[in-house]
């Protein structure tokens, strides 16, 4: 029983090393996404119309009664 439990032990931390991680690439054009993604909400939430919205909406919240 000790023996098995052992041998899968060993299976299971051998296929976990072999797969640690992103490399230095994939770390890149995750940031590059990361950074376009930002860059577009960024402009979304600047834009006129959505600025305008979100103006409406905190200015009814600070109005309400309560």
């Amino acid at each position: 029983m000790r023996e098995t439990a052992v041998r899968v032990w060993k299976v299971l931390r051998e296929r976990c090393r072999r797969d640690a991680g992103m490399v230095t690439s994939e770390y890149a054009m995750g940031i590059i996404a990361a950074v376009g993604f930002a860059m577009l909400l960024y402009e979304v939430v600047t834009s006129g119309q959505v600025k305008a919205e979100l103006q409406s909406i905190v200015k009814r919240a600070l109005g309400a009664r309560m």
